[in-house]
């Protein structure tokens, strides 16, 4: 059974920082790509970055310079370090993993970032 567990969501003020965390199981996690997604009410989800097995990352042209993403194979775990945070950051956060050549994509709970003007 595979599972994603996010955790480090919550209530920040604007200009403060956050870090996600989304440890995964059921997987050969060093194997995935993982990338985190957002999705705000009335938005479209988007992806906001990701990272592969080789630890190539990019990232949305909204967070670029703000968040990085990052990968430790030996907790099975990705982040999502998120700085200089933005009210149109709020968001529900989800944690994606997948591997290249398959269709099949698993999917975290999300959880939820709110930033306070």
């Amino acid at each position: 059974q595979v599972q994603l567990v996010e955790s480090g969501g919550g209530l920040v003020q604007a200009g403060g920082s956050l870090r996600l965390s989304c440890a995964a199981s059921g997987i050969i996690f060093r194997f995935y790509a993982m990338g985190w997604y957002r999705q705000a009410p009335g938005k479209q989800r988007e992806l906001v970055a990701d990272i592969t097995s080789g630890e190539n990352t990019k990232y949305a042209d909204s967070v670029k310079g703000r968040f990085t993403i990052s990968r430790d194979n030996a907790k099975s775990t990705v982040y999502l370090q998120m700085s200089s945070l933005k009210p149109e950051d709020t968001a529900v956060y989800y944690c994606n993993a997948g591997l290249s050549g398959s269709d099949k994509l698993y999917w975290g709970q999300g959880t939820q970032v709110t930033v306070s003007s």
